[in-house]
């Protein structure tokens, strides 16, 4: 069993890592900036220590500084968490040969992974269906382009390779639009992850986004932890997630599951994964995968009892799982809303002082957070400031306890998304479960409209 972990990242995560790090008795170490040193699990971990300034590529992202505090504090092993290193191949390697346990998958599964290009060629080699595309990086002759985009027929989709967050990603509807938005998407894809190779995909005009949780121990048992829709996002960013995904027949899930049980296993996947799909008409497209733990865990972790991030600590501690995929069972709903310090309007980060924080409560409600009053949240980061997850024996349950848990929330100080939220969960679309990724689009859309009558 790992012995003392440190925790690489920040925030709610943070947190999290550290408290499921506890329950399986491990010491813990939380590295930190200097604009982070009041947050709440650098209090609450055995050791901390500053690893650089505000800028994450002088902390955060800073490979050297963290395994020179791993060394330091004898840390034998380290969870990047999501975000920042935790998709980073190179630090999971450096880590490696640093003899540091990683708590993710082997650097050459996540190199494989984390170009879209090269992921999407592996996955369908092992049989994943995937959205029609280039089947490779666009080439620089504009008029091997046009033959390309007509082939895959339009809309095409264009999209960074190294990319992430919607950066890098264009939609074209003719002709005469690709060209720009090519030298568009690889300018954006250059100054974002220093690499301006774009592909093309056939763009879906009304798809929802399925996602399927996977782990894996290291000799080679893979579980599937079910799915989960996250089709509520706004300029690709997640705002909210549930679990199971509404409206998908038994059938679907037993062969969805089934797919990426076995690309894993022919992958020698190692610790937590979702695929990401998008669906439309019955058929599942797979997208890309995260080699990490994912923001929206906490609504399998609801409906399944698995703890899913001690479970990644298990396996890379050596242990083999003591479940089997027949031992899962899924029960009830779980709704996940990401709390940010933004407008809810314009989406424009809200930083500053909690004056007050008060967090709901009740049966079926968890809150996964860092925040506390007089927390100063800083302008250097992500501004998820909080998880709000209601579970219920149905959806409409689990959105009425939302709804409550929402009403309930006190964050004064800063501006957030709660407002929004609201909107969201009385709408009746959402309700009906009749979503897809363009949902939130269309529903400021439509707000807009009513506001001007």
């Amino acid at each position: 069993m790992i012995r003392k972990l440190l925790i690489a990242n920040r925030g709610e995560i943070a947190l999290r890592i550290m408290r499921a790090a506890k329950a399986l008795n491990m010491q813990t170490v939380a590295v930190h900036s200097k604009a982070d040193s009041e947050l709440l699990h650098v209090r609450l971990c055995d050791e901390s220590i500053c690893i650089g300034p505000a800028n994450p590529q002088q902390s955060y992202l800073n490979i050297p500084a963290i395994l020179s505090a791993a060394e330091v504090t004898g840390a034998d092993a380290i969870h990047p968490g999501y975000g920042f290193l935790s998709e980073n191949a190179t630090f999971a390697e450096q880590a490696t040969q640093s003899g540091f346990i990683f708590v993710g998958p082997t650097a050459s599964t996540i190199r494989t992974m984390g170009d879209k290009i090269t992921a999407i060629e592996t996955m369908n080699k092992l049989g994943v269906p995937t959205v029609p595309g280039s089947n490779g990086p666009l080439p620089n002759n504009p008029d091997d382009q046009k033959k390309i985009a007509q082939r895959i027929g339009y809309p095409v989709l264009i999209k960074a390779s190294a990319g992430g967050g919607g950066k890098g990603m264009r939609v074209v509807h003719n002709e005469y639009q690709l060209r720009e938005s090519i030298l568009e998407a690889k300018k954006e894809a250059k100054n974002a992850f220093m690499n301006d190779e774009v592909y093309a995909e056939k763009f879906l005009t009304r798809p929802r986004h399925i996602e399927v949780q996977v782990l894996a121990d290291q000799y080679g048992h893979v579980v599937c932890l079910g799915d989960r829709d996250c089709s509520i996002q706004r300029r690709q960013q997640k705002i909210i997630e549930e679990a199971q995904a509404f409206g998908l027949t038994q059938q679907q899930r037993s062969e969805l599951y089934q797919i990426c049980i076995n690309a894993c296993e022919k992958m020698n996947y190692e610790g937590a994964g979702t695929l990401e799909f998008l669906f439309q008409d019955s058929q599942f497209y797979f997208i890309e995968m995260n080699t990490r733990i994912q923001v929206e865990h906490p609504v399998t972790e609801m409906v399944t009892g698995i703890d899913i991030i001690k479970e990644q600590l298990r396996a890379q501690s050596g242990e083999a799982f003591n479940f089997t995929q027949e031992d899962i069972q899924f029960r009830g709903h779980a709704i996940e809303c990401r709390i940010n310090a933004e407008d809810p309007t314009t989406m424009l980060p809200s930083p500053g002082t909690v004056r007050i924080f008060h967090p709901p409560q009740g049966f079926g409600i968890r809150v996964d957070s860092h925040l506390y009053t007089s927390y100063k949240i800083p302008h250097h980061y992500d501004s998820l400031i909080a998880k709000i997850i209601a579970f219920g024996d149905t959806r409409f349950s689990a959105i009425q306890s939302m709804r409550q848990a929402l009403a309930e929330t006190v964050i004064d100080g800063v501006k957030t998304n709660i407002s929004l939220h609201k909107k969201i969960l009385n709408d009746q679309s959402f309700i009906d479960g009749n979503t897809t990724i363009h949902f939130l689009k269309d529903f400021f859309t439509l707000q807009k409209e009513t506001a001007s009558v």
